[in-house]
């Protein structure tokens, strides 16, 4: 499976190569391209409904067996969730900064959309407003593609299902069955990203040019400073002032992980590792048995930033950009909608697309903009995602004073050097200890 995602990986990074060439030397050509990227599009608004739902009535479940276990597991989420909404609005702060596609007024759709609702002005009323997001049945926000609404019916069943204790069981595990059906299924739909992507930066390159391939330059440059700054400048302070441990001296001992994510784009395939080399470190194994699985699906910083980048790149790309009260009500939903998204293959693409349709639906062609450049910057969310449990690990063991710091510095320094022939023979049969409502598909 590895090596046929890296079979895609090429095959995406030829094809917008291609795109970009039809779109400069043909340009009229690379415009009649753009049904591909609207199709490819229109495939990822399809999942859009069926991953939100299991996704989030999945994630309630796993929010509440993290917090039965205790202070660790209480620490663990509120710790996931305040950092995570760091990551999302700094990454709301840096796109509103750089503002890379402005001028570029994709489509006229988008731009005259937002002069409509700029003319109503505050004519809607709460009313409006929740009969909006309250569904005419418990099955229509899937068949009318509400995203907001789905959310809603989501949440309900979540808590409906913890109401039921033990007796929600089989059928969390049910859904849990129906996520992976969902995930396969957007695994499939991915293998068409190449097609979409082609289609896409054709038209877009030759409806503007030069122009697109400078603001898509912008967006992921500024998309891998952000990260950055994030990890130096918020993860590195917090890690010193709580644990009394270097950053660098940290991502220095990971750098075989880091190395492994380098390689298949995805921070899921250094999960045993990182569990391996924290108990390694002087976290105490339950610490890490709760933190870095949850953290997996809980504590995705890297997303977090790509989701409100992307976002605002897109919306004021086709001349359509958010205002505040939006762009807050955004973050609110990517807080709620990207639990659970790590590791599986598009899911961030159906999340930034969810995000879109439910704030301004007339955006999510927009998206097509992205499907080129995604796989570009997956190697930076997955980076940051794997730093940001990593550096999560050791502050919960610091707060649970569960974190042996004599022991760390000397592991740090390579004085107790981490035995790689250890973790391979655990490896062949240590399971897989996140909960069945944890594990993404690949």
């Amino acid at each position: 499976m590895r090596d046929r995602t890296r079979y895609l990986y090429l095959a995406v990074i030829v094809a917008v190569v291609a795109g970009i060439a039809i779109g400069l030397v043909w340009p009229e050509v690379g415009k009649e391209l753009k049904p591909l990227g609207t199709g490819f599009v229109a495939l990822i608004k399809m999942m859009i409904s069926p991953i939100i739902f299991c996704t989030i009535v999945l994630g309630v479940g796993s929010v509440t067996k993290a917090a039965k276990v205790g202070k660790v597991g209480g620490l663990a989420l509120g710790y996931f969730i305040a950092m995570s909404t760091v990551a999302l609005v700094i990454g709301l702060v840096v796109g509103n900064m750089l503002d890379p596609g402005a001028g570029l007024q994709l489509t006229d759709a988008a731009k005259e959309s937002a002069a409509a609702e700029a003319a109503k002005g505050g004519e809607a009323s709460t009313t409006d407003f929740l009969l909006g997001i309250i569904p005419t049945t418990l099955v229509s926000a899937f068949t009318d593609g509400q995203v907001l609404q789905t959310l809603l019916v989501a949440l309900l069943a979540g808590f409906a299902l913890q109401a039921m204790g033990p007796k929600a069981t089989p059928i969390l595990n049910g859904i849990g069955h129906i996520q992976r059906l969902v995930f396969r299924i957007l695994a499939m739909i991915m293998w068409a990203a190449p097609v979409g992507a082609f289609g896409a930066i054709a038209a877009v390159v030759g409806s503007t040019g030069v122009k697109a391939l400078q603001s898509l330059a912008v967006i992921m440059i500024g998309f891998y400073v952000t990260c950055l700054l994030f990890v130096g400048l918020v993860l590195g302070p917090m890690l010193w002032l709580v644990a009394r441990i270097n950053l660098w001296s940290l991502l220095r001992y990971l750098g075989r992980e880091f190395l492994l994510i380098l390689s298949t784009s995805s921070s899921e395939s250094a999960l045993p590792r990182l569990i391996a080399k924290m108990e390694h470190l002087g976290v105490s194994r339950p610490v890490v048995g709760i933190t870095v699985p949850t953290g997996y699906s809980f504590n995705l910083d890297g997303t977090a930033i790509y989701l409100t980048m992307a976002t605002l790149f897109i919306a004021s790309a086709t001349g359509a950009p958010l205002g505040l009260g939006e762009q807050i009500s955004l973050l609110l939903f990517m807080v709620i909608a990207s639990k659970g998204a790590a590791g599986v293959t598009g899911a961030g693409l159906a999340t930034l697309a969810g995000g879109l349709q439910s704030h301004r639906p007339e955006l999510v062609d927009g998206v097509g903009l992205i499907v080129g450049i995604d796989r570009f910057m997956s190697e930076a969310r997955a980076l940051t995602n794997f730093a940001g449990n990593a550096v999560a690990t050791v502050l919960v063991g610091t707060w649970t004073k569960e974190f042996d710091r004599d022991r760390a510095l000397d592991v740090l320094a390579g004085r107790a050097p981490f035995d790689e022939a250890t973790l391979l023979d655990e490896d062949e049969h240590k399971p897989d200890p996140r909960t069945p409502a944890m594990q993404p598909v690949s």
